[in-house]
């Protein structure tokens, strides 16, 4: 689930706060601070498999708690941190995160978690590099831990993104590309750029028990990305209904209010 799709809270299933004055602060004296005093938060949403609905991972989602008692939506300030050039740095500051909670619930049982970067993260040289040093660090195993690419991102910069997930998967970890058919993406796509599983956006499947279109697209994904021998991943699945749908459809993992709703507890085991 990338960054475009947290722009609706109400998807999430949580109740994000604007605080009386929030918006009339400056948003890169908020967002300094926020990195400065370590005030974001992770979220971790389920996704289960469609065959024996068992729990495959989750996804971090990232929350802003600057105010006490609140929670800003990321589509509140991700386009800001963008703005003011301070994405890279969250991005990084995420990964910190992320990487030191696999490391230390590896030791008691181990958890697998997926985490978006940003489209200047992917397209960044050091980006890898910097990857693998946390990794080494916190003493993760690659294979625990799942980059998520937006579509959008990859085609901004096609060759920068073939070759981040060509890096990130020989490191051992897992790439999603998220979001896909958000950007109105060809299936050409798919022949150029390495990924272990494909996320159907959330366009797709809110509507999908009334409509016949979003069937037909979700029914020859799945197909084109199965005879791939890659994974599908199903966002916003919203209800039993959709559910029993995907699973004839042969998609593979569902992640949405069905499942589970994001939350701040991570369990110990995946």
């Amino acid at each position: 689930m990338g960054y475009r799709d947290l722009l609706d809270a109400d998807a999430l299933g949580e109740q994000f706060c604007s605080p009386a004055g929030w918006h009339r602060r400056p948003w890169l004296e908020r967002l300094r601070r926020a990195l400065a005093e370590d005030l974001f938060v992770l979220h971790f949403q389920p996704i289960v498999s469609l065959d024996d609905g068992l729990l495959s991972h989750h996804e971090a989602l990232l929350r802003l708690a600057d105010e006490p008692g609140e929670l800003i939506a990321p589509g509140s300030f991700l386009p800001a941190a963008e703005r003011y050039g301070l994405i890279r740095e969250i991005d990084r500051m995420v990964l910190e995160k992320v990487t030191a909670l696999l490391g230390e619930q590896q030791r008691s049982g181990g958890a697998c978690i997926a985490m978006n970067l940003s489209a200047l993260s992917v397209t960044d040289p050091a980006m890898l590099a910097h990857l693998e040093r946390r990794l080494e660090h916190h003493g993760v195993d690659p294979a625990r831990l799942v980059i998520e690419v937006t579509e959008t991102a990859a085609i901004s910069d096609m060759d920068s993104a073939r070759a981040f997930c060509a890096g990130v998967l020989a490191l051992g970890c897992a790439v999603a590309l998220d979001d896909f058919g958000a950007g109105f993406g060809s299936f050409q796509y798919l022949k150029h750029l390495p990924f272990s599983y494909l996320k159907i956006d959330g366009d797709f499947i809110r509507c999908l028990p009334v409509s016949r279109t979003d069937q037909l697209v979700v029914r020859a994904l799945a197909g084109v990305v199965r005879g791939m021998g890659r994974r599908t991943i199903a966002e916003f699945v919203g209800d039993e209904t959709t559910m029993s749908m995907l699973r004839s459809y042969g998609v593979d993992y569902a992640q949405g209010f069905e499942v589970g709703r994001p939350s701040p507890h991570l369990p110990l085991a995946a």
